[in-house]
């Protein structure tokens, strides 16, 4: 069973997924979490203290999910590793899209507190260390490159289908052709790189 500070910060987590930072506030947390007034702030001396709280509980549940990634996606092709990439566009922007707008407005907030950016840079630093392993098992001559282009494509993806939900496209074809092209040689793999 949850403990309340765990109960808390998935409160915290959906309420600044789905209504921002400005309803982020220790009633708003207790109400949601359906927890007795003043327990957000038992757990949670500041405002502060929540958000850093809620950035080290994001890079726990961030870290499940990379655990069961890599159980799950072995991939042996592009067109496998674009499926299961397109899944995890479709699943952050459909079941799991509060979980993911709250990272979006963490990542916001670490841009005026340095603090908040280890964990948020740890949880990145593993989907890193898993994309540069599957594209080097599929022959990617720059792995650590072309990961870092991958994963700013599928930031882009996200943030886009966040903003404009109605308007998203199925994302594996465009995932396919971006792999195709950077696992290709010549041109094709260069001509990604300024996009």
């Amino acid at each position: 069973m949850r403990g309340r500070r765990e109960q808390v910060l998935d409160a915290a987590m959906h309420l600044l997924g789905t209504e921002g930072a400005r309803r982020l506030t220790y009633q708003a947390v207790d109400a949601a979490a359906g927890v007795p007034p003043g327990t957000t702030s038992n757990h949670f001396r500041t405002r502060a203290a929540l958000v850093a709280g809620l950035a080290e509980h994001l890079e726990k549940l961030d870290r499940r999910t990379w655990e069961a990634l890599t159980d799950r996606i072995r991939p042996t092709d592009p067109a496998g590793l674009a499926d299961a990439l397109a899944g995890l566009v479709v699943d952050a922007t459909g079941p799991g899209r509060d979980r993911t707008a709250a990272r979006y407005a963490l990542f916001l907030e670490a841009a005026a507190r340095p603090e908040l950016r280890a964990p948020l840079a740890r949880g990145r630093s593993r989907l890193t260390e898993l994309g540069v392993s599957w594209l080097a098992r599929l022959g990617s001559t720059d792995p650590e490159r072309h990961c870092a282009m991958l994963l700013e494509y599928l930031d882009g993806t996200i943030l886009g289908r966040l903003t404009f939900p109605g308007t998203a496209p199925d994302p594996a074809p465009r995932i396919r052709a971006l792999l195709n092209g950077l696992l290709g040689s010549g041109p094709a793999a260069s001509h990604h790189h300024g996009q």
